[in-house]
């Protein structure tokens, strides 16, 4: 396989995002623990739909992405179309 077939996804967002200011132990807490942090960030964030959009294309299970946890996420893939 050669790199130059891999349809590698832009991330160039990543840099603006809030939560690579802040650190990951917010977004990726210990099972149990409150996301009320992590939500509050994401909820400041200008790139917070670039981010949902990219966690729902990529089938991310684990963290907040995009100001929604992984049941949130997982109940949105449900209800699309």
């Amino acid at each position: 396989m050669h790199l130059d077939t891999i349809d590698m996804p832009d991330l160039a967002w990543q840099e603006e995002a809030l939560c690579a200011q802040t650190g990951g132990d917010f977004f990726f807490p210990e099972p149990g623990s409150s996301v009320r942090e992590a939500k509050r960030i994401c909820g400041l964030c200008s790139i917070r739909s670039a981010c949902l959009d990219y966690a729902l294309e990529h089938d991310e299970r684990f963290g907040v992405w995009g100001g929604l946890s992984e049941k949130e996420r997982l109940a949105l893939r449900r209800t699309a179309p």
